[in-house]
């Protein structure tokens, strides 16, 4: 399979740049084996749901990972660099993007300034740099530049998102699952954006309950594939954790020939994929690079909820395994066609195998 396999145009008129107003009220497209494309709003979704139903989600929480460092040469000359802190490592390290990388390299000292343009008492050292990756040591002032980054830092929007607009106020509140939890992701499971507590409401009131599980969002998420041939690909490594009580719940599911695991975001899914092993849910606590394609078969759910992603990237390529790529590329040809809002901010379909 070659990534061309898996590419579509888009007119960038399609692309969201804010979520819709209540945020279940985006539309929902409906796709099963049969034939035909069902048309509908969010916040209709328990029509399709069934008393019994399981609906996983994904509780992790977008923290703020951009900010402005600040290399000073021995002219005192300043070189502003853009990062992006990604994983929290032991021992006060830090892995980051940088743009430019170019501008710094391995043992550089970095600083970082406050809202009055002074800097703080506070600087990192990068100890390593492969390409555009760095690793920070911020050693003994590592919870002081936590500290900071909450402060000062900007949660990482999409580029489709800033290089049309910028960052604001509201995209703080907007860019997080009414399920945040658990701190450390870098980008939101954007399946879970189109809930709101009246939805929930409904969905509790018909009998399905709710699960939830973490896979703290970083890299291998949403970074583009490199290689054309799609097995020779590999995902960066995300933490995941599924509790044993979830386990138990979702193995009862599971062993009920009338209800049903439907899974929130395709990041719920890789979790999932990682816990279910030999037809058990086992509890895991760990990092996962799970990466699906066409080829492998996904068993531990019967549904689920997306949004309309990127071409060629790893998210799509994982729903063609669980529908069959003729099928994904003829719904997303009927969702361009019918005006339906892609990508983070944008619409949702509902995908069952």
């Amino acid at each position: 399979m070659n990534l061309s396999d898996f590419d579509f145009d888009l007119p960038d008129k399609l692309i969201a740049l804010n979520p819709a107003k209540p945020k279940d009220n985006s539309k929902l497209l409906r796709i099963n084996p049969s034939e035909d494309f069902e048309d509908t709003i969010f916040h209709k979704l328990t029509n399709y749901l069934n008393e019994g139903d399981v609906l996983v989600v994904n509780d992790t929480k977008v923290i703020p990972s951009k900010i402005i460092g600040y290399k000073v040469n021995i002219e005192k000359e300043l070189t502003k660099i853009s990062f992006t802190f990604f994983e929290n490592r032991e021992n006060g390290q830090w892995k980051a993007l940088a743009k430019p990388a170019k501008k710094i390299n391995k043992n550089d000292l970095i600083f970082f300034k406050n809202d009055n343009g002074k800097f703080y008492n506070l600087f990192a050292q990068i100890i390593d740099k492969k390409k555009g990756e760095v690793t920070f040591d911020f050693a003994s002032d590592n919870e002081k530049f936590i500290d900071i980054m909450k402060e000062k830092g900007d949660i990482m929007l999409p580029p489709y998102i800033t290089s049309k607009r910028d960052i604001k106020e509201q995209d703080s509140s907007d860019y997080q699952t009414i399920f945040q939890n658990n701190e450390g992701s870098i980008a939101a499971p954007t399946a879970g954006l189109h809930f709101t507590d009246n939805l929930i409401k409904k969905i509790e009131k018909k009998g399905i309950t709710l699960e939830k599980l973490t896979l703290n969002i970083s890299l291998g998420t949403f970074l583009p594939l490199r290689e054309d041939s799609v097995e020779d690909n590999t995902l960066h490594s995300e933490y995941c954790y599924l509790s044993k009580k979830t386990a138990e719940h979702l193995n009862e599911v599971k062993s009920s020939k009338n209800r049903r695991i439907i899974c929130v975001g395709t990041t719920a899914l890789r979790t999932l994929e990682t816990s279910f092993e030999n037809g058990i849910f086992e509890p895991i606590n760990k990092k996962t690079n799970k990466f699906i394609y066409p080829g492998i078969d996904i068993n531990s759910i019967d549904a689920l909820i997306t949004n309309f992603h990127l071409p060629k990237s790893s998210l799509f390529i994982l729903i063609c395994a669980l529908m069959g790529t003729n099928k994904m590329i003829k719904a997303y040809e009927y969702a361009i066609k019918n005006n339906y809002r892609f990508y983070s901010y944008g619409d949702a379909c509902l995908l069952e195998k």
